[in-house]
């Protein structure tokens, strides 16, 4: 079942020539339960197309809708979380606190609350920090705090702008498995920005490819990998190497894609000669 549907996305910034079009005109949809990788060249509005998902941003035209229904503002059944974990975060609040948050707006018990937020924490393997503050917290446990806080709001769909994007390859690999098993665990829809190739691949159920500026959807390739995932076993797969390098191809040199090479993996991807 459609979730999340982009119709005809336009947005600009400015008027007359001086006017900016950063994103051109986006179509895709994203099914209920799906993992959907975003990607393309730097500057390509990657971002600017997700706050306009979310409604932080309005759309010079077309519209997103969730369920069926147009977002005009930030809906309450979506949460969204950044790459800037650091701003995110309140540095007073302890781990708990910021997790708890944005509960208080939503009219549950303080039973309720205390439920979810300690549920939210332990889900994301911070069960020893709930009383910590997050400076005194590495990276990649900050960034886990605000997972742990778009959990416990109980999103029908994540949103997830390069989330990862600021922490060593390690924790960076950590945080990857970590959004599968949440995805996997709570059923919720997962569209997330990457500039990383590898990561695209790994993550995604489909990846939605865009052109650059003013940006359009130049193709959309289902990733067909075994699942769980695993960060050696999947990585080895000849199939993970063919799509890595087809998308590689779309992004860094979009005329030069349709190579044999380029077609074996579009046959690849799409379970059919290209």
């Amino acid at each position: 079942m459609t979730i999340l549907e982009v119709e005809h996305l336009r947005k600009t910034y400015g008027e007359g020539p001086r006017a900016t079009h950063a994103v051109g005109d986006l179509s895709f949809s994203v099914s209920s339960g799906e993992f959907v990788c975003i990607v393309g060249p730097s500057g390509c509005g990657k971002s600017t197309l997700l706050k306009c998902m979310s409604g932080l941003l309005p759309a010079s035209s077309g519209e997103v809708r969730l369920a069926g229904r147009r977002i005009t503002g930030p809906p309450p059944a979506m949460a969204l979380v950044f790459q800037e974990y650091g701003r995110s975060l309140f540095p007073w609040m302890s781990v708990r606190d910021n997790v708890l948050l944005p509960l208080r707006h939503k009219g549950l018990s303080k039973d309720e609350q205390r439920r979810l937020v300690t549920d939210s924490i332990d889900e994301v393997g911070l069960t020893r920090f709930g009383d910590h503050y997050p400076w005194q917290l590495s990276g990649g446990m900050q960034q886990r705090v605000a997972i742990a806080r778009a959990l416990a709001y109980q999103p029908e769909v994540l949103l997830m702008d390069e989330p990862f994007a600021s922490v060593d390859a390690q924790t960076r690999s950590d945080l990857e498995d970590l959004i599968l098993n949440v995805r996997d665990r709570y059923g919720v829809t997962v569209v997330f920005v990457t500039h990383d190739i590898d990561e695209s691949v790994y993550l995604a159920d489909r990846i939605v490819v865009l052109t650059p500026a003013p940006t359009e959807v130049k193709e959309t390739l289902t990733v067909d990998l075994p699942s769980p995932r695993d960060q050696v076993a999947t990585k080895e797969l000849p199939e993970f190497a063919h799509l890595r390098a087809h998308t590689y191809r779309l992004i860094m040199r979009p005329s030069d894609h349709e190579d044999p090479v380029g077609a074996t993996a579009g046959a690849v991807a799409h379970g059919s000669p290209k």
